[in-house]
């Protein structure tokens, strides 16, 4: 029965955590009734399969109430940082009231420490895969230079080496009118000199707020010959695809931090 249960929370996380992905990529956003949604049925399944089946209902019941807390603090202080949207952190706390930890009846991870925390496991593996976007970003970058022969950061002279380095790896140029399509933010902003000539910067974090001011400027700039068809951009994908991921991975293999490190080391 054990097993029985465990499979429903896990179809439960996979079905809201693929829709939640889905909604996230599409439209930015997913609606506040996926997690009104997920997070009592997933209390109810986990706390029934406690009480029925458990034979430490009170240790398990009380790790069960501190994996959420940790969890939810967690969560709430990235996202009050500024490092988390308001799903990603919706999305880990359900997860902690769905899974608190591995499961152990229906897969067996090769990993040899995984975090006694499930949503640790896979914020860590969600984080990871999400940082190998700079490789794609690094390729495409290093094909057009060769491509074009031209300057990566032609226009940008004056800006510092650092500034240069994360264009590189967080984002690539695309053409104008593709950030009039969205789900691109711009890595590169007009200004005005004192002299009141017309200047680019790179941006270094570029926020949501800000985004449609920048891209009508970059498009005004366009318009009057100011700039090229290319800007420097970034795709800006949603972490919720990349930790949904992070829950396929931490099912099916573990946590892949510890893997890669005991192949580093062994």
């Amino acid at each position: 029965m054990n097993a029985i249960f465990e499979g429903a929370r896990v179809f439960l996380s996979l079905l809201i955590f693929v829709y939640a992905s889905v909604s996230d990529f599409r439209k930015r956003e997913v609606s506040n009734k996926v997690w009104l949604i997920m997070a009592p049925l997933a209390f109810a399944l986990t706390t029934f399969q406690y009480i029925m089946f458990s034979s430490q209902l009170l240790q398990q019941l009380q790790f069960y109430a501190l994996s959420f807390l940790i969890t939810a603090a967690f969560s709430v202080a990235l996202f009050y940082a500024g490092a988390f949207g308001g799903a990603d952190a919706k999305a880990l706390m359900c997860l902690a009231l769905a899974l608190p930890s591995y499961q152990n009846y229906l897969f067996h991870s090769s990993a040899s420490f995984m975090s006694p925390i499930f949503s640790v496991t896979v914020f860590s593996n969600g984080v990871l895969l999400a940082a190998f976007t700079v490789v794609y970003a690094a390729l495409r970058n290093s094909v057009w230079r060769l491509r074009t022969g031209r300057k990566l950061f032609e226009g940008f002279e004056n800006e510092s080496t650092w500034r240069k380095f994360l264009a590189f790896f967080t984002g690539y140029k695309i053409k104008v009118s593709e950030l009039e399509k969205g789900h691109m933010y711009p890595l590169e902003d007009i200004g005005t000199k004192e002299t009141g000539e017309s200047e680019r910067r790179l941006l270094v974090f570029p926020k949501d707020e800000k985004v449609e001011g920048i891209v009508e400027r970059i498009l005004i700039a366009k318009q009057e010959g100011q700039l090229q068809n290319e800007v420097w951009a970034t795709p800006g994908l949603p972490l919720l695809v990349f930790i949904t991921a992070g829950l396929i991975v931490a099912l099916v293999f573990g946590d892949i931090v510890w893997i890669l490190l005991r192949l580093i080391l062994a």
